[in-house]
């Protein structure tokens, strides 16, 4: 599992750089914490932008809301929706 935990502190860290969240740590944001409308105040343009970032860094697509809605809900989720999509 050491994949999915690394992918976690990694995608903190992008996150905060490609939403440019100033007074946020990698610390500050729970793994299994609620990511969109959550305490890190990330929202529906935010997640555009992630959205983006993840296809760019990636080159996985995250083709609807619905999908966007149950990968987003966590770092956690992210991280393993990352992972499965690169073992396919």
């Amino acid at each position: 599992m050491g994949t999915v935990e690394s992918l976690i502190g990694e995608l903190k860290i992008k996150i905060i750089s490609t939403l440019g969240l100033m007074d946020v740590t990698p610390e500050d944001i729970g793994d299994d914490d609620q990511l969109v409308g959550g305490d890190t105040g990330i929202d529906s343009i935010d997640v555009l932008e992630l959205v983006m970032m993840i296809e760019k860094d990636y080159g996985i697509k995250i083709e609807n809301k619905e999908l966007g809605a149950k990968v987003f809900a966590s770092v956690r989720t992210l991280a393993e929706f990352i992972a499965e999509k690169r073992q396919k």
